[in-house]
């Protein structure tokens, strides 16, 4: 099966057993989450149902495996003329989830 789910503003490609980084979620590893809102699901027998916004009855569960960090970047400011040059750095946090089952 496979399910395209949108989590708060991303939508995601997801397919069962799979690993994939989401945004942020405030739950604990090793607990269990679900996606209601299910926007396109194909089935094992190759039929397509797509929801207007959503399937119907359609959910996929996954478990939270850890939180993490993605490598940092740096950011750079130049003015010009102004000898002015400011430097920043970001490190993006993200949620990594292992796709258990695919309802619908």
């Amino acid at each position: 099966m496979y399910a395209v789910v949108r989590d708060r503003s991303r939508c995601l490609n997801l397919t069962a057993g799979q690993e994939a980084w989401v945004d942020l979620l405030d739950v604990e590893p090793g607990a269990e989450i679900t996606f209601d809102e299910v926007q396109i699901l194909k089935r094992e027998d190759g039929s397509i149902a797509v929801g207007t916004p959503a399937v119907a009855g359609a959910r996929v569960v996954a478990t939270v495996i850890r939180h993490e960090k993605d490598e940092k970047i740096r950011v750079s400011f130049y003015r010009r003329r102004k000898a002015s040059m400011k430097q920043r750095g970001h490190r993006q946090a993200y949620t990594r989830i292992r796709v258990k089952e695919i309802l619908g």
